[in-house]
């Protein structure tokens, strides 16, 4: 299975943010949207991605003076990306080898979709319970 099948059950809109835009409008998107990250566009091109992660370091470092510093100073550049050919496999694989939580899903150049470790798991975990649900139901008719 690939990264296209996430897409298709969660849908392709991506919140996006611009990399002058102030770390502190980054941070109240976050949070009013609920996410754990938002990639950083310009142009049309994923130059990066701001987690709370990179929120975290910045603060730490900075103290608050980081709230008034622009996303494409403190965000993760360049953004790891995969495309929605990607197996699911592949992008668990990427994720955990390079620690990251989200991943941009781009073709062709185009922005089209982020898939997180929670969506990948939880699509993991509903394949394991519908694997089982048929090997039961083979047993009980055996």
């Amino acid at each position: 299975m690939t990264v296209r099948t996430i897409l298709t059950v969660k849908g392709q809109e991506v919140v996006t943010i611009s990399a002058e835009a102030r770390v502190e409008d980054a941070v109240a998107l976050i949070a009013q949207r609920r996410i754990g990250a938002v990639p950083v566009v310009e142009g049309g091109t994923v130059t990066g991605i701001f987690s709370e992660r990179d929120l975290v370091r910045s603060v730490a470092k900075e103290g608050p003076i980081a709230l008034t510093r622009s996303v494409g100073s403190v965000m993760s550049s360049p953004a790891i990306t995969i495309t929605s050919e990607t197996s699911l496999n592949d992008a668990m694989s990427l994720m955990s080898s390079r620690r990251i939580r989200h991943l941009p899903v781009v073709d062709n150049g185009v922005l089209c979709g982020l898939v997180s470790i929670g969506d990948l798991v939880k699509d993991r975990i509903e394949t394991i319970e519908q694997e089982a649900q048929v090997l039961r139901e083979y047993i009980q008719t055996a």
